[in-house]
């Protein structure tokens, strides 16, 4: 690809561009530039896969973290269950099932 230099009539706008008549080919002198990532993104994601090993199950780590934040959230004073509910409802921290922990 050759780089771009921009001509003296790629700075023309406005009334000018119109003028002139210029103004309509002010971009045929740009380059169309396009990545495609999807070929990028697949390597990443095979080799992301291949880091966390044959013995990662996601299931199993989803559920580890809903216990252990039911337990960060369980035992709580009615003051902190308090806050607890009015953030919940505000939508910044999750709503959890029955204010106890995961057994």
């Amino acid at each position: 690809m050759t780089p771009h230099t921009p001509s003296p009539d790629d700075h023309t706008t406005g009334a000018g561009a119109a003028a002139t008549g210029s103004g309509s080919d002010a971009s045929a002198g740009l380059a169309d530039f396009t990545i495609d990532l999807t070929s990028q993104e697949v390597l990443r994601r095979a080799q992301m896969i291949e880091a966390l090993g044959p013995h990662w199950n996601p299931t199993e780590v989803l559920h580890g973290e809903e216990a252990a934040h039911n337990l960060l959230y369980s035992g709580l004073d009615p003051q902190q269950q308090h806050l607890y509910n009015t953030l919940a409802t505000a939508g910044i921290l999750p709503h959890r099932h029955h204010g106890h922990a995961a057994p």
